[in-house]
């Protein structure tokens, strides 16, 4: 149960971390048209990186490259919340994220622990 409940925070976050970027992108857009591309893409770029390089079934990918991606993705998400003006949520959620991954790490490196 542990287990899983580390594994649906972790899908949480991600998807936490694409809605930042949709939020980022339509605040940093000057126009609108300019609002709703990067409301649009960022997710959508940042689903596309995660997919090929961070995914559990990740086609492109090393242990390393997974938690560069991963770092990148979940510190910029942060990033973002800090630049919208809500750095407690910004240092909260990494915080959070960085937890949630160590535990699922640790989890894994037990002997007899399916992972």
């Amino acid at each position: 149960m542990w287990r899983w409940g580390n594994l649906l925070l972790a899908f949480l976050a991600e998807l936490v971390a694409l809605g930042i970027f949709a939020v980022w992108g339509w605040d940093a857009g000057g126009t609108t048209l300019a609002r709703w591309l990067l409301a649009v893409a960022l997710p959508v770029v940042t689903a596309i990186v995660w997919g090929l390089f961070a995914a559990p079934t990740a086609s492109h990918t090393t242990p390393v490259l997974r938690w560069i991606v991963k770092v990148l993705v979940f510190g910029l998400a942060g990033a973002a919340l800090w630049s919208l003006g809500h750095p407690l949520l910004g240092v909260g959620f990494v915080v959070v994220v960085a937890a949630n991954l160590l535990i699922i790490h640790v989890q894994k490196l037990q002997p007899g622990k399916p992972g």
